[in-house]
């Protein structure tokens, strides 16, 4: 699943997107509220708030290596990386 702003695009991996427990830490852990969770549980990203990201790296943190992804747009969708 792959939403893109003005500036960023979050990408995770649509093998993890159901996982509820992920969803509620990255909904906890991101401090511009870019993720949630659905009504049933699997994480949701909140495209409204995708050009807040202040590229901190704690949903790169808080997930497995390579589930979540944030790309600049503005840098030829380089990845953040951690």
């Amino acid at each position: 699943m792959r939403k893109d702003g003005v500036f960023i695009a979050i990408d995770v991996d649509d093998a993890v997107a159901g996982d509820t427990s992920l969803a509620a830490k990255l909904e906890e852990v991101c401090p511009v509220d870019i993720y949630a969770q659905s009504g049933n549980g699997a994480v949701e990203i909140v495209e409204e708030n995708l050009d807040e990201c202040v590229l901190c790296g704690l949903c790169l943190d808080a997930s497995p290596d390579g589930a979540v992804r944030v790309l600049k747009l503005y840098d030829n969708e380089a990845v953040l990386a951690r």
